[in-house]
């Protein structure tokens, strides 16, 4: 790389140009700084109050989101990037209310999950039935848990954990239950989460409450006591528009192009400023560190993702759109999700495509040397690397770990700018930094991607997922819009 960088400096120095503007990773790494990544987030921040605490999909928070973002890209950079905002429609859902009562008739207090079915016909005020507890497993999660188990009628006492929440539903609705009362799993306030839209109109409506509510319920049930306990739920699902922002150097081969990308949206509980306001910020700062310099041989794409909290929606929409040209010249991709929690790991990805190594190494061997313990760690499904895993391109980024310990504010109110680590947020821009600047100078050892034996039918796995979201909309389209009868407007 010294030997590449010191024929760039001599290729313009020779032509009279000046070599002080050619990107080198150390130059880039240089212009991230601290104070304008907290800047950032403190921007998201207020964007989130200013917009009754949120910044999600659907919601006035995060069109001012995208605004953010465009005023510096297009507005102030638009010399050196070409902006896109691709617009996709899908199901919106909000829960505009939601109790749960006790069996003393005193309100308790209860979380709603994103795609949380309304209590349609009013309040259901209902028995409590037990189901049994197997942490192994995942409680309520197969048919066989539920044997022997009268739901019909009653509300389905489950506790949370191992398998999906919509699984855990789905059940208890075959089961005759006319809801479910999920306490959580872990101690604390429990964290919001999706249940996807693909499943609307396939759930019972639920309740989160508390891990030691629920347990207290468990053994008065237990001690053979009936319990009858209320729930409500007044729920919004329609279709609504949404965007994804892309940016993209003029520079550089069209035909070997770095993506870097991070979700905009947070959830409806917060305003998700590590959640994912940290990777939006170190985006920002490498987008602005970089339109300073060329001499750079491949383009670079900063892709800030919408939907990602109701199911990976923007990047999967993006890349079952994309040919398979268009696959091909995207050469690596790099996913910042989460990346200054309050008390960080430093997990870098990886997974079984060789050419992940060639993006992973570099970015642990940074951190290693900024005197973190850096580790590499296996991609899951839940952040928007999926689409580009099934397309077979190497991919790589990194996590700094969600819920207790790492962010006990995980999809929750609290996750404010007084809930990231500044430092690390820092170090982990710096390196993404470096090993975009890297990438961007060249692509030596880095493969084309995949398209054999480690992802046959990526692309029939992303488009399955939208012939489900299509099917959503129009369950969606012949219902109620709202469970509680009353328009919804925003």
């Amino acid at each position: 790389m010294k030997t590449l960088n010191l024929a760039l400096a001599t290729l313009f120095a020779s032509r009279g140009l000046a070599t002080d503007n050619i990107l080198t990773p150390e130059k880039l790494e240089a212009d991230i700084k601290l104070e304008e990544l907290e800047r950032n987030l403190w921007n998201l921040d207020r964007i989130g109050r200013e917009n009754g605490g949120s910044r999600a999909f659907g919601l006035p928070g995060y069109r001012a989101s995208v605004d953010y973002i465009l005023e510096r890209a297009q507005t102030r950079f638009g010399a050196q990037y070409d902006t896109l905002v691709q617009p996709f429609n899908h199901t919106f859902a909000q829960v505009r209310s939601i109790s749960v009562t006790g069996p003393d008739g005193a309100a308790v207090e209860v979380v709603p999950l994103i795609y949380n079915p309304g209590t349609d016909d009013g309040p259901i005020s209902a028995p409590l039935v037990d189901t049994p507890v197997d942490d192994a497993r995942g409680s309520a999660c197969f048919e066989d848990q539920w044997e022997g188990i009268d739901a019909t009628g009653k509300l389905a006492l489950v506790k949370r954990g191992t398998c999906a929440i919509a699984d855990k539903l789905k059940l208890a609705k075959a089961h005759g239950a006319v809801g479910v009362i999920l306490y959580n799993n872990v101690a604390g306030t429990p964290s919001s989460a999706t249940l996807g839209a693909e499943n609307v109109g396939l759930l019972v409506p639920v309740g989160t409450i508390y891990q030691d509510v629920g347990e207290a319920w468990k053994a008065r049930l237990a001690a053979g006591e009936e319990l009858v306990v209320g729930l409500s739920v007044d729920s919004v699902f329609e279709e609504r528009e949404t965007w994804n922002v892309i940016v993209e150097t003029k520079e550089g081969d069209p035909n070997n192009v770095i993506v870097l990308g991070a979700h905009l949206d947070s959830v409806q509980a917060g305003p998700g400023i590590n959640d994912d306001g940290s990777g939006t910020s170190a985006l920002i700062e490498i987008m602005t560190a970089l339109r300073s310099y060329t001499g750079f041989a491949n383009k670079v794409r900063f892709a800030w993702w919408g939907a990602e909290e109701s199911g990976l929606i923007g990047s999967l929409y993006y890349t079952s759109s994309l040919t398979e040209e268009e696959a091909d010249r995207i050469r690596f991709y790099f996913n910042y999700d989460m990346v200054g929690s309050p008390a960080p790991v430093f997990a870098v990805y990886t997974g079984d495509n060789p050419g992940d190594l060639t993006g992973a190494e570099p970015l642990r061997d940074y951190l290693s040397a900024a005197g973190r313990d850096a580790y590499f760690g296996s991609f899951g499904s839940s952040s928007d690397y999926v689409g580009f895993l099934e397309l077979g391109i190497p991919s790589s980024g990194i996590f700094t770990g969600a819920g207790a310990p790492a962010d006990p504010c995980y999809h929750l109110a609290c996750d404010t700018i007084s809930n990231v680590d500044l430092e690390a947020l820092a170090t982990n821009a710096k390196a993404a930094a470096v090993v975009a600047a890297r990438m961007a100078l060249s692509l030596e050892g880095v493969p084309p991607r995949d398209k054999t034996t480690l992802n046959p039918r990526g692309r029939d796995n992303v488009r399955a997922q939208f012939d489900k979201w299509r099917r959503a909309a129009k369950q969606v389209s012949t219902e109620k819009s709202c469970s509680h009868k009353e328009k919804s407007t925003v």
